[in-house]
């Protein structure tokens, strides 16, 4: 059952997710004014361009959960490995992200509202939940 709320989880917020960083790498500015990216005003140029250049990269990964997600709702042989490996792009990228944007805040640089840092870490605690709960799913799956 967790590994179909999982799936479910990944194919509807993972493609959402995944829409927004393709609309930040395309458009920053419009990824701005649409609340996906912090404003100007509340963060650092600095951590703005770590921002983006986190978007692009994030293109290159973070397909792969929807598509495990898409996986396992089709019933298909190939979901437990799909999920390790997605579990695993979601486990490093939520946790590399927070700790980052955590680093950054601690050296007083701005890193956004408190809004947008709510949304931040609401969105990173769900790749590292959802990511250690996909590789044990998986794992059990595969035993």
């Amino acid at each position: 059952m967790l590994e179909y709320i999982i799936g479910i989880a990944w194919v509807t917020a993972g493609t959402l997710l995944y829409a927004g960083q393709f609309i930040s790498t395309v458009n920053f500015p419009l990824a701005r004014r649409l609340g996906l990216q912090e404003h100007p005003e509340t963060a650092d140029p600095m951590s703005s361009r770590l921002e983006l250049m986190t978007a692009r990269w994030d293109l290159v990964l973070l397909w792969i959960p929807p598509i495990a997600g898409l996986l396992l709702l089709l019933d298909h042989a190939w979901w437990p490995p799909a999920y390790l490996i997605a579990g695993g792009v979601y486990m490093d990228t939520g946790g590399r992200e927070w700790t980052k944007t955590t680093g950054l805040a601690a050296q007083g640089v701005p890193t956004g509202s408190a809004r947008e840092t709510l949304v931040r870490k609401v969105t990173y605690g769900f790749f590292i939940v959802t990511g250690l709960a996909g590789i044990v799913t998986a794992f059990a799956a595969l035993i």
